[in-house]
């Protein structure tokens, strides 16, 4: 690893990969982990029926996650550079902050997940949304051009 690694994309990366190995547990572990998570108890009664639906959305959210933690390391210096750097650094940034403040208007799509959960996840985008933002702040002119 590069000892100048921007430490904002790094911590931004692990705490992506611990999202993803959460989510990966509620997968493995089933509808406990759903519930413990605030998934909401339809997600948590379809993966105990064994049903495809919750694998498949906890999948691709862990995935995303996955990939969104490759950027941060790119980003940060600590991996080679990714195609499209700037972009993905600046698109995961604004993504994470806008489902941090948008949750109220996503409560009404999702009633079944608790209040809790929307605090919790709300904040946690928040913070993440914070350290890509700061990190591609502070990257942006050692990010190259050609990877933008």
């Amino acid at each position: 690893m590069n000892s100048g690694s921007n430490k904002y994309l790094l911590i931004a990366a692990l705490c992506c990969v611990l999202a993803a190995l959460a989510h990966i547990g509620c997968i493995v572990f089933g509808a406990d982990w759903y519930r413990f998570f605030g998934a909401g108890e339809q997600m948590a009664h379809m993966a105990e029926q064994g049903l495809w639906y919750p694998t498949i959305v906890t999948s691709v959210i862990a995935v995303i996650l996955c990939i969104w933690a490759c950027y941060g390391l790119s980003g940060s210096g600590a991996i080679k550079p990714l195609p499209l750097t700037r972009l993905a650094l600046v698109l995961i940034s604004g993504i994470f902050l806008l489902r941090g403040v948008a949750f109220v208007g996503l409560m009404p799509m999702f009633p079944e997940n608790s209040f809790t959960f929307w605090l919790v996840s709300s904040g946690i985008c928040l913070f993440l949304g914070g350290l890509f933002a700061f990190g591609t702040v502070q990257q942006w002119s050692k990010l190259s051009h050609k990877n933008v």
